[in-house]
């Protein structure tokens, strides 16, 4: 167990840009240390880095594919050795399996090719990247894994997301069920639409498609990273420890 005095360290897949950025930086706020992965761009990551020091937390940035699950364990080696130089311990305390891409195809034309990428980083990625790190994860610590509310309702286009983004959530109930005697909590937020560059940023820049979301969101507007980072901060705090096997959907009431 982590000791009461020792400070919270949180790793996060695809914390380099996008929610996964303002997740980290929320966390650091809030006083947990960060290690963040990303996939390609190491000074995007290392920028982040910068920036949750500058708050006064220590983070580490390590390169990892969600999709290659056979580099799992030489990421986990060097996860292992990034904590014992930085931090001085053997485990960490919370999970958040963020990492993503997205593909907007109407099911008669989706790939089999895209479908197979989506499984790898929206399903197998998260499921075996957990399996590897269990070992890792403090006895009490948290494990969230990221879905969407497109697998409650339903957006020509999606099909293939959602239907990974469904697994996510099945897999959050069976995680919370058999990590339970760990003390492990395990939940599962889904956010609603956001203006990232997510999917080429056609929320963010697309004022026609902006415009009708909000028309369909009960808080009136399409949402912001903010709104989904300081949720993520704020179901990692220790008050929310009672929790698990949990979906939390935070996109303003969209479609209810």
């Amino acid at each position: 167990m982590t000791t009461p005095t020792a400070t919270p360290i949180a790793l996060i897949t695809g914390g380099s840009r996008g929610l996964g950025r303002n997740a980290a930086l929320h966390l650091a706020r809030a006083g947990i240390d960060i290690v963040l992965t990303y996939r390609s761009s190491a000074g995007e990551a290392q920028a982040v880095v910068q920036e949750i020091e500058a708050l006064g937390r220590r983070a580490v940035a390590l390169p990892l594919d969600v999709s290659q699950s056979k580099s799992f364990g030489d990421f986990a080696a060097a996860l292992k050795q990034a904590l014992a130089t930085t931090w001085q311990r053997e485990r960490f305390d919370h999970l958040v399996n963020n990492a993503g891409i997205g593909v907007n195809a109407p099911i008669a034309q989706t790939t089999e090719a895209q479908f197979d990428e989506l499984v790898a980083v929206h399903l197998k990625g998260p499921f075996f990247l957990t399996q590897v790190l269990l070992p890792l994860i403090e006895d009490g610590g948290r494990i969230l894994n990221v879905s969407s509310g497109l697998a409650r309702f339903a957006l020509p286009g999606y099909g293939a997301y959602a239907a990974m983004k469904g697994g996510i959530e099945v897999l959050t109930r069976y995680l919370a069920k058999e990590l339970g005697p760990r003390g492990i909590a395990v939940n599962v937020i889904a956010p609603g639409a956001i203006e990232t560059d997510f999917g080429g940023g056609a929320v963010r820049d697309n004022k026609d498609l902006n415009a009708a979301i909000a028309a369909q969101t009960a808080l009136g507007r399409v949402g912001l990273p903010d709104d989904i980072g300081g949720a993520i901060a704020a179901l990692l705090q220790p008050g929310n420890g009672w929790m698990t096997g949990q979906r939390v959907e935070v996109s303003g009431g969209m479609f209810l």
